[in-house]
């Protein structure tokens, strides 16, 4: 999750009314791309786009950090991208890194300077999140029906290669290679050769070896390409009058005997080719060859829209409360069973809990809804491993599983809410896996749905009492109806339990009934 998360939205709007400003930012390894738009009825219609060659796959050490260098590369651009969005409410925006992203092991501490420089939050996306956005913005950029389609996006640090029809991925591949990285591999120095392109080939072609099988078999109507790669090489092919219908195998036979006539991509010189294109072309015809050849594709036309357009679609759907995470959480609770019913009941009580404490606590009730929800239908889906330990199995299933529409982020909040709705809390985790603000966010929605699932562990029908919670910092009280507790002695060993373990991490939590003059309680460390 990033620290403006959307969640719910404005709905379409009145006709009279001017259209709805959004905007996303795709920090990708070789290229960050803007675009900014209007919604004009289910459509968005693009105003403004920026691009800046970063090439921040090329700035990854051999250990896997992100170098000065490539960091003040990166917050220059994300600085004057920043200044264009400034009037664009965190709402209305989605920005998100990818494969290098993904793969820096210093990722956090750049998010931290990069939000700063940007003025809004950075999610960082799985490869499968990564291909469905792909999918998405090439379905809305091309026209026609919903005719099964192959989408290849090949970008600087990894290419997504999906299968799906309409708006929907059937198959979505993400594979480790890109044109920075392939370039900086197989064509060290800039140096081109015939034996180098070949090699380069071969390995993507090892790349591709377990997944073609798969894609043959689903089959396609149309090939469809997308983003810097395969526009630039369409774009060659064109100017140079060896294909003027996309892309074609003898169309990239001919770019190939010309990249080889040089030696150096610094001597790359075609009609067509900007210059830093041509830097790391020699890396992006290989994979498109070895994939032409792995799939046997005859022809390839290009889409307008790719990761930018996904973004903006999927933005816009959360904003029209159609958000592809809620329909990932229905589905979880379909695959694992859940029991609804119990689900439904800590939902309720923990969203009953949070609309009393929100704005002390500092919450945005739109991002907390979202989280105690989703935590509340899935809390349970360890059971569907073993009843002991189900929570760690829950949270082991959120963390790994493939959850279109979530980010690592919103991956890593959801399994630490699942980790400790119940038992022991270990607060240093959440601060260890997420920023000082997304984790205490985190565990304060996870003492939420501690609450709201120890008060429904008789997993009754029956309506709990109208339970007052007031929270002012690290203190918690809650206040039940006069003779409630007593009538329940088991809940009220419960709580003494609860706040016992609370205080273990620096929370205190008051039990109190409304017609005791003191209170039942158990200390931990006041704030």
């Amino acid at each position: 999750m990033n620290d403006h998360a959307n969640t719910a939205g404005s709905g379409a709007g009145r006709l009279d009314e001017p259209p709805e400003i959004v905007a996303a930012v795709d920090l990708g390894s070789n290229s960050f791309r803007m675009v900014i738009a209007r919604v004009i009825g289910e459509q968005v219609q693009p105003i403004d786009r920026l691009r800046e060659g970063v090439r921040l796959a090329g700035y990854l050490d051999r250990n896997q950090r992100l170098s000065v260098e490539g960091r003040r590369r990166a917050l220059e651009a994300l600085r004057r991208f920043g200044q264009r969005l400034r009037e664009v409410p965190d709402s209305n925006l989605r920005a998100v890194g990818t494969n290098t992203l993904r793969k820096a092991r210093n990722r956090e501490v750049f998010l931290a300077e990069a939000k700063r420089a940007l003025g809004h939050g950075i999610e960082v996306v799985s490869g499968q999140e990564e291909a469905r956005l792909i999918f998405l913005g090439a379905a809305h950029s091309l026209a026609g029906g919903p005719d099964k389609r192959l989408v290849v996006d090949i970008g600087g640090g990894s290419t997504e290669v999906i299968v799906g029809r309409g708006f929907e991925p059937r198959r979505a591949e993400s594979l480790y290679m890109g044109c920075v990285s392939w370039t900086m591999a197989h064509f060290p120095g800039g140096r081109i050769s015939a034996k180098r392109m070949k090699r380069a080939e071969t390995a993507a072609q090892l790349e591709l070896r377990t997944v073609k099988s798969e894609l043959r078999r689903l089959g396609w109507e149309r090939c469809v390409g997308a983003s810097g790669t395969i526009q630039a090489i369409v774009t060659i092919l064109r100017e140079n009058g060896w294909s003027d219908q996309g892309i074609t195998p003898e169309g990239m036979a001919r770019l190939r005997e010309e990249i080889l006539r040089c030696d150096d991509v610094e001597k790359l010189d075609l009609p067509g080719l900007r210059r830093d294109r041509a830097r790391v072309l020699p890396g992006g015809l290989a994979i498109l060859s070895a994939i032409f050849s792995a799939l046997r594709i005859e022809r390839m036309l290009v889409s307008p829209g790719a990761m930018r357009e996904g973004l903006l679609y999927d933005l816009l759907g959360r904003m029209r409360r159609e958000d592809a995470r809620d329909r990932t959480i229905q589905r979880f609770v379909g695959q694992y069973r859940v029991d609804e019913e119990q689900a439904q009941r800590v939902e309720q009580t923990a969203l009953y809990l949070l609309g009393q404490e929100s704005v002390r606590w500092s919450i945005d009730p739109e991002i907390g809804r979202a989280f105690l929800s989703w935590g509340a239908s899935l809390h349970e889906i360890g059971l569907a491993v073993a009843h002991a330990a189900h929570h760690k199995h829950g949270a082991y299933l959120v963390q790994h599983s493939d959850m279109p529409g979530f980010s690592y982020q919103d991956q890593q909040i959801l399994s630490l809410l699942i980790r400790f709705h119940r038992r022991k809390l270990v607060a240093p985790l959440f601060t260890d896996a997420l920023p000082k603000r997304q984790a205490r966010l985190a565990l304060r929605l996870c003492l939420l749905l501690r609450l709201a699932c120890l008060l429904n562990r008789s997993r009754s029908s029956r309506p709990l009492p109208a339970v007052r919670l007031r929270a002012k910092g690290k203190k918690l009280r809650l206040l039940f109806p006069a003779g409630w507790l007593d009538e329940h002695p088991l809940t009220r060993a419960d709580l003494l339990q609860e706040a016992n373990r609370l205080a273990a991490v620096g929370y205190r939590l008051k039990i109190r009934s409304s017609s005791e003059s003191s209170e039942s309680e158990a200390d931990g460390t006041a704030a």
